[in-house]
């Protein structure tokens, strides 16, 4: 099929009525099928089942002789701190462990932030004037809802193949000391599924920036590789900020939550001795301790960082169909077209597709009237504001394999149809 853009209006109008012709027969169907956030399928969480039962009567000491179904323990036990620096390559010494959510983790020490000066700070961020955070775009949403939320001006930021584009990056925090920090998703980020290369890493760790600037590095996906054999890493920013002479730089984070149970895992985060000491200084007055016993229920399960590559080895033969039916789809449906470009991820929970400039809303709300629901379209740009209205996020990890194809053909022709009227609008206004 030569490219829409070469094809004249006839050609345009035939093509136009082949696919209004298949839309209508999908939205005949009355399909209830969703696609809008990376959420495991129930088949991953099975796979975590036996964390249920991995603790023995009368198994409720951690290493150390701590009782876990008591108080205290701001730290975390020993075992859990030790799992969770061998997956972030730093020592457990740089590990606190905290609850379920990751997420809960970053809006929390954002807030600490705001009510109280972070290490290297004369103020807290509430006294800065207008303060702002950079969101590498197309990225995560409820990263920048948090920001958004919290009274931040977010700052959008170019995404390139290997990072946030670190021109612009460095640029604007060299000379606007009101950005106070970068979110970042730097091992198969969320949506594009980049991973930072070794130079971004380090010119993150290294340029002129405010001594309260933070990067809020999100290692969500660090271990959710679909293709184990091919493993993707960044290099330990702790080090690399504490080489470049910036140690309380980085705030980095995991979690438990799409290794285990999504909704009652462990999260964690690393970062320098005096950002440590202020985060617990902030969570003596926040808790007297977080769920030990589920920290040690997943160190009994997960063992180690083999016993993690071990289970990630049977998510990623779940999802790997999944992605590769959307991939196989969006190859045959649109690689002809010359309107539309994708990402093809080796880790991670989305597959981001570029469609047709101004055509994305129309697309997905033309999808949505067949049943078929995808995130909003510009939900991956802050305040929901894709400049060129083309972004669209899949999200193939929930549904069963046969949805997630029907799915991808219902997108593929909603994208090709608003693409063709987008066209002829336009040739007939010029």
């Amino acid at each position: 099929m030569p490219s829409y853009l070469s094809l004249d209006d006839t050609a345009l109008q035939r093509e136009l009525a082949a696919l209004t012709e298949r839309y209508a027969f999908h939205r005949a169907q009355s399909y209830s099928l969703k696609m809008v956030r990376g959420v495991p399928s129930p088949a991953q969480l099975d796979l975590s089942r036996t964390l249920e039962t991995v603790l023995q009567a009368g198994d409720y000491r951690a290493e150390d002789g701590t009782d876990c179904r008591n108080y205290g323990g701001l730290e975390g036990i020993p075992e859990a701190r030790r799992l969770f620096s061998e997956l972030l390559h730093t020592s457990p010494d740089n590990i606190l462990v905290f609850g379920n959510s990751s997420l809960n983790l970053m809006y929390d020490t954002i807030v600490a932030a705001i009510l109280s000066p972070v290490p290297g700070a004369d103020k807290p961020w509430s006294q800065v004037e207008r303060p702002a955070f950079l969101c590498p775009s197309p990225g995560y949403d409820r990263h920048f809802s948090i920001t958004e939320r919290l009274g931040f001006e977010n700052i959008p930021i170019a995404m390139t193949p290997t990072g946030p584009d670190m021109d612009a990056v460095e640029k604007r925090v060299a000379s606007d000391a009101r950005i106070k920090g970068i979110w970042c998703v730097p091992v198969y980020s969320n949506p594009d599924g980049i991973v930072y290369d070794e130079a971004t890493c380090r010119r993150l760790a290294s340029m002129a920036a405010a001594p309260d600037f933070r990067i809020f590095w999100d290692n969500a996906y660090g271990q959710h590789h679909l293709y184990p054999e091919h493993k993707s890493s960044v290099p330990d920013m702790l080090s690399l900020c504490e080489e470049a002479g910036h140690p309380d730089r980085v705030y980095a984070f995991t979690s438990t939550s799409k290794i285990t149970y999504a909704g009652a895992g462990v999260s964690c985060m690393a970062a320098s001795p005096a950002n440590l000491a202020y985060r617990k200084q902030v969570m003596f007055y926040q808790t007297i301790g977080h769920d030990k016993m589920n920290q040690l229920r997943h160190v009994r399960f997960l063992r180690d960082r083999a016993g993690v590559e071990q289970l990630m080895e049977k998510h990623a033969k779940i999802l790997r169909p999944k992605f590769e039916a959307v991939l196989g789809m969006l190859e045959e449906e649109l690689s002809q077209t010359g309107i539309a470009r994708w990402n093809k991820p080796m880790g991670g929970y989305f597959i981001s597709l570029f469609a047709y400039p101004g055509t994305a809303t129309e697309a997905v709300e033309a999808a949505r009237a067949c049943g078929v629901e995808f995130t909003p379209a510009g939900a991956t740009y802050p305040g929901g504001i894709d400049p060129d209205d083309s972004n669209i996020r899949i999200a193939p990890t929930f549904p069963p394999l046969g949805e997630v194809k029907t799915a991808a053909e219902v997108l593929c022709i909603c994208v090709r149809m608003t693409a063709v009227r987008k066209i002829l609008r336009d040739r007939a206004t010029a």
